[in-house]
């Protein structure tokens, strides 16, 4: 599973992207604890088997999320989530669940161990590989969409392991085995490669001048 420090960061990138107007301290801790969330799952590990990357990285909970939303915000005559904190509550929420699948989620599905996606009907993860280059011979060459292919289909997923016979590790549970052992080796990862401390770094810049920006146009407002 990706560093929770790197789901955290791309949260606060796409806080900082899609907010707008709403954008304060406590929406931006909503969405990037939208982000961290998926990762939770590594603590049920500890009881229920193969739940990293499996029990919060299936898509039965954005799926009923974005149900709800779509219900409350669309179909019903009067939005309750409006009613309650006006268009900027909404904004957030669809901002936050658009984090919790494209940093959470996505994190594991095409830079990670792979998401079970179908957990439980399913007991597979899956994992998107796939390039894009520009060749001086053979131009543009990517292979993330391959139309009319064959087996995998349209995206290039490759299935990594069964939840349960493969388990995750993760620094709440280092074998990805229930059960806690108190004298285990537990690291926990802020970083692991180059490009990861770049997107934090990023993340924290832009939010940095989000806030000071904020902070004059609410000055020259008054």
């Amino acid at each position: 599973m990706a560093p929770t420090l790197v789901s955290a960061a791309v949260g606060a990138l796409l806080a900082a992207a899609l907010l707008g107007d709403a954008f304060d301290r406590r929406a931006v801790a909503v969405v990037v604890a939208a982000a961290v969330l998926p990762g939770l799952d590594a603590a049920a590990s500890l009881a229920v088997p193969g739940a990293t990357n499996a029990l919060l990285h299936a898509v039965w909970a954005p799926l009923l999320a974005g149900g709800l939303l779509y219900w409350d915000g669309e179909l019903r005559s009067a939005s309750t989530l409006r009613e309650r904190g006006g268009p900027r509550a909404v904004r957030v929420a669809w901002v936050a669940l658009a984090s919790f699948v494209v940093a959470g989620v996505g994190a594991a599905l095409f830079a990670g161990e792979g998401a079970a996606l179908l957990y439980p009907l399913e007991d597979a993860r899956y994992l998107v590989r796939g390039r894009l280059v520009f060749s001086t011979q053979e131009g543009v060459v990517q292979t993330f969409l391959t139309p009319g292919a064959t087996g995998a289909g349209i995206l290039p997923i490759e299935r990594v392991g069964g939840a349960v016979a493969d388990p995750v590790s993760s620094w709440i549970n280092p074998d990805g085995r229930p059960g806690f052992d108190p004298g285990a080796d537990r690291e926990f990862r802020f970083v692991e490669a180059g490009w990861q401390l770049v997107v934090v770094a990023a993340a924290a810049a832009t939010l940095a001048v989000r806030f000071r920006f904020r902070g004059e146009g609410a000055g020259v407002s008054r």
